[in-house]
């Protein structure tokens, strides 16, 4: 028998989404339901998914363990949000009316605005309200069933405050139950005071605080946005290798606003990931297709934006390429935590399935960051991140809109919300 202290009995369903990570094509329709489906674990990671027939004949649960009764309830993995601004400060609600008024996203950054704005915020707020703002953003974010996050520095833009928003992220994963994968994005922008030496800004970067992060070990991830007006091709790739070399892995904002190329260089560079491409070239699509590079699609930025185009998710599916979705939290152009909202966008605005878009925000999501060991998935050795939904039925999380349907959240095998509430932090 297999000792467990906590279980789930009698799920409505479970959406697992095991099977073969990173998933492709047909793959992503197969969310590998089981009905009336019954989940074990001990310790924080999964010994037991099947039926109760099986869980009553192979599962012991312990005097002391939890058991949740899952009658009425459809359970899926913990979300995965593989691309978060997560540690930023102020707000940007005038320059969203100005948006409203026909101002377009580039032309705000001309007149100063933009992500210079929360670049001024985030230096003027201490490590500790920054820490206090992430907290928050966290609460929020399991609420809406994430259980993983990828958090970015990339609004100091020097060396302090660049060191700072990564503090705040190390802080903010030690006290919340979310687990928090942190990204090194100095080359986010090029800061004010560097705008007429950019060649001196990307010498800062690369000879002092990349090795200070590297040394306190502050980011497992280097990420830059490649565009007309930010960086080229030849200085991502510069900073890419640089980072590469110092043992961070990489992820690039490609083809956002322009056709520029980032998703080739992405492939090229053996990068994590390849993020937005709403602007992806037929080139792009091919090499991504070709690589074990992940394509991080954001609806909620088209969205937020108000953008007719939209990232070809159809093509990149139907060519092989390993989607993914996350929410892009940040003030600018996803003002949203919910990793819900954005599966539903996902279906709606970009003409995926509702499996793939469970797969992409799970299984897929966990892939490119690479977690896909752990999470992801509801599979036996993984860890129980497990979202219960009060649904009759999986594809309802899309169909009912403007609610939130969760009801309980496990993390490792520990429950932190209950009946829509958090429990406690760690």
């Amino acid at each position: 028998m297999k000792s467990a202290d906590l279980a789930v009995l009698g799920c409505e369903q479970l959406a697992t989404c095991r099977g073969s990570i990173p998933k492709r094509k047909g793959a992503l329709q197969d969310v590998g339901v089981i009905e009336k489906g019954c989940i074990a674990s001990h310790q924080g990671k999964i010994v037991f998914i099947g039926d109760e027939k099986n869980f009553k004949e192979e599962v012991r649960l312990e005097e002391s363990g939890v058991r949740i009764d899952g009658k009425g309830l459809v359970g899926l993995p913990g979300f995965v949000d593989p691309h978060t601004h997560l540690p930023f400060a102020g707000t940007r609600e005038q320059e969203f009316v100005l948006r409203l008024e026909g101002y377009t996203y580039q032309q705000l950054a001309e007149k100063g605005l933009g992500i210079q704005t929360t670049v001024n915020a985030t230096r003027q707020a201490s490590k500790k309200e920054l820490l206090s703002l992430c907290l928050s953003r966290l609460d929020r974010m399991i609420l809406y069933g994430t259980t993983t996050v990828e958090g970015k520095s990339g609004y100091g833009l020097n060396f302090d405050d660049e060191i700072k928003q990564l503090e705040a992220l190390r802080e903010a994963d030690r006290l919340h139950s979310i687990d928090i994968i942190s990204t090194f994005m100095g080359a986010h922008e090029v800061p004010q005071e560097y705008k007429s030496k950019k060649n001196d800004y990307i010498d800062l970067l690369i000879n002092q605080v990349l090795p200070e992060v590297k040394e306190k070990n502050l980011a497992e991830f280097f990420d830059v946005f490649c565009e007309e007006g930010v960086y080229s091709i030849e200085e991502t790739k510069k900073l890419a290798r640089a980072a590469k070399d110092a043992g961070l892995k990489i992820k690039i904002h490609a083809d956002e606003f322009s056709p520029l190329g980032g998703a080739q260089l992405a492939a090229e560079e053996g990068a994590s990931s390849a993020d937005h491409l709403i602007n992806i070239t037929e080139e792009g699509i091919r090499k991504l297709a070709q690589s074990q590079t992940a394509a991080t699609l954001l609806p909620a930025v088209s969205f937020f934006l108000m953008l007719d185009k939209k990232a070809p998710v159809r093509k990149l599916i139907e060519e092989g390429a390993i989607v993914a979705l996350a929410t892009d939290f940040n003030p600018g152009s996803s003002m949203t935590e919910s990793m819900l909202f954005v599966l539903q966008l996902a279906v709606f605005t970009l003409n995926m399935s509702i499996e793939e878009a469970i797969n992409a925000s799970t299984a897929n999501a966990a892939y490119s960051l690479a977690r896909h060991q752990d999470v992801g998935s509801l599979e036996v050795g993984k860890k129980l991140d497990l979202v219960l939904y009060e649904v009759p039925n999986y594809p309802t999380i899309v169909y009912h809109l403007g609610i939130n349907p969760i009801k309980h959240v496990i993390k490792n095998g520990k429950l932190a919300v209950k009946d829509g509430k958090i429990l406690k932090r760690n």
